[in-house]
């Protein structure tokens, strides 16, 4: 493969540390639907995985009608940003981006992109400058694969740099979906194990599985056949 040039990052679960607050969320959702029982985290990342209708259909046993899937979507959203101040930068996440410094890194994430852009940004977390692209999932709700959330960066990073190819991508996230996406597209995929999925779960997907993000970013550096900046 063509020597990765490009680092994407995931967020939720990856650069931000959610994954308790997640959970939390997800237990708020589930007594929205009136089924009484409280979901582990370990139960949440040995099940996890997208389009989210199926995720919640093997938790509460049923199929989630249209209607309860909005009740869904705004139990979750109303108890993670009422918790949102309690989740934090994963404690690897600078030293990891810099490590891959001075070549280019974005960020695509399934959270919404308003939000994203003012957590990431200036009065947020500063991400911005050293990334050169910052995408959010757009105002309508859609719980799919990354698939073609992916396609679109991809376009606009190589309308950014037209010599980018997918083969120079690697995304770094914390689902078998992230590593379908980015392999549908020909890029590389490194999945990192303290997010929302088991380690079991990720490794089925067939990339590399890493640890921590220090190390993701190491394996990255392998996959190009290069190692990151000293």
């Amino acid at each position: 493969m063509n020597s990765v040039r490009h680092i994407v990052w995931d967020w939720n679960g990856t650069l931000f540390d959610d994954q308790e607050l997640v959970v939390l969320a997800t237990n708020a959702s589930v007594r929205a639907l009136g089924v009484d029982r409280m979901v582990t985290n370990e139960e949440y990342q040995r099940g996890y995985r997208r389009p989210m209708q199926d995720f919640y259909a093997d938790m509460v046993g049923f199929v989630p009608t249209e209607e309860q899937w909005l009740m869904v979507n705004k139990a979750f959203a109303t108890a993670y940003d009422d918790g949102r101040h309690t989740a934090g930068l994963n404690a690897e996440a600078l030293a990891a981006m810099d490590s891959w410094a001075p070549r280019s890194q974005s960020l695509l994430s399934m959270y919404g992109h308003a939000e994203l852009v003012e957590l990431t940004g200036i009065g947020g977390f500063g991400l911005h400058t050293r990334l050169v692209r910052i995408d959010g999932r757009p105002p309508e709700h859609d719980f799919g694969p990354k698939y073609k959330y992916l396609a679109r960066h991809f376009a606009q990073l190589q309308t950014e740099d037209p010599d980018l190819l997918p083969g120079e991508i690697a995304l770094i996230g914390d689902c078998v979906d992230d590593a379908h996406a980015a392999l549908q597209l020909g890029a590389a995929a490194v999945l990192y194990s303290g997010g929302s999925s088991s380690r079991e779960n990720l490794s089925q997907a067939g990339v590399p599985v890493a640890e921590s993000l220090l190390e993701a970013v190491r394996l990255v550096g392998g996959l190009a056949g290069t190692s990151p900046a000293a």
